[in-house]
């Protein structure tokens, strides 16, 4: 069997940990979320090359139906890495926010798709504003400081001084902000708007 890419190897072991959760397998859609893909195209491409490589296999006939190819269990592995956990953030309406620092998140690289850079950090949410997005209250979400973010990609932000977890979103050249709940309003900036990290992966505890 040919050998993965490293964005294929990732794809994959995203997929496998869904299904090890006991959850569905992820849509072309949903992958293209998680690592930030334009359009689910994209993610579909991946897909194909896994299912042709032998990595995954396409039951025929039944949507989201992937399963793991006994040959490549070896690929995940168990390696930890600890995420600096900064406090948390709001994911309702924007507020001043103290960064809290010393605590860290325990992850495996398999587990959020990909390696953490120095520039990689982790903000518990407060708030539903992004339950659209399937992010809810209490949940950590993992950034990455530095790139430009998209237009539709999740971002933490500083919108006039305060700080805030939103959708990022460009209309007739100027950006805003917008809840992925219909309970609150689009934020749009009157002083300035400073991207500090955009959404690279979602960790969820069991909760009781």
């Amino acid at each position: 069997m040919a050998d993965l890419s490293k964005k294929q190897e990732a794809i994959r072991n995203f997929i496998a940990s869904e299904l090890a959760a006991g959850r569905s397998c992820p849509t072309h859609r949903e992958i293209a979320g998680y690592f930030g893909f334009a359009s689910s195209y994209a993610a579909a491409c991946h897909v194909r090359a896994l299912v042709r490589k032998g990595a995954l296999i396409a039951e025929g006939g039944k949507a989201r139906a992937l399963l793991l190819a006994d040959a490549f269990q070896p690929v995940l592995r168990a390696a930890v890495v600890e995420i600096p956990l900064f406090g948390s953030i709001p994911a309702g309406f924007s507020r001043d926010r103290e960064q809290e620092a010393g605590e860290c998140v325990p992850v495996t690289v398999e587990s959020i798709g990909f390696k953490p850079t120095r520039n990689t950090f982790a903000l518990r949410v407060a708030g539903d504003s992004m339950i659209g997005k399937h992010i809810c209250d209490g949940d950590i979400v993992v950034f990455e400081h530095g790139p430009e973010p998209r237009s539709g990609q999740i971002v933490a932000a500083l919108i006039d001084r305060k700080n805030t977890l939103k959708t990022f979103l460009v209309k007739n050249g100027k950006p805003f902000l917008k809840a992925e709940n219909p309970k609150y309003p689009d934020l749009i900036p009157s002083e300035e708007l400073v991207i500090q990290g955009v959404f690279r992966a979602l960790i969820r505890k069991e909760r009781e």
